[in-house]
């Protein structure tokens, strides 16, 4: 019985970490995202291209904030 429960809370906490991988991946490339559209947001405007610079800062925005509400979920799910 004993050796039952310490094999069942070995396999909890394999997928706790596999969980927590795939989180901390999703918010990875997010963040990376962000950044390639903020780096293209600097090039348009470098560009003189306005319009273009605020739809990508825009998109880099909304990026970043869906990395922050992956991380938060990653954690609420290694928390229960």
């Amino acid at each position: 019985m004993v050796a039952s429960a310490f094999a069942f809370s070995l396999l909890r906490a394999c997928a706790e970490s596999e969980e927590e991988a795939a989180g901390d991946l999703a918010e990875q490339q997010m963040e990376s995202q962000e950044d390639v559209l903020e780096e293209e947001a600097d090039l348009a405007e470098a560009q003189g291209d306005e319009a273009q610079e605020e739809v990508l800062d825009e998109q880099a925005d909304a990026m970043g904030d869906a990395a922050d509400e992956a991380e938060e979920a990653t954690e609420d799910q290694v928390a229960q």
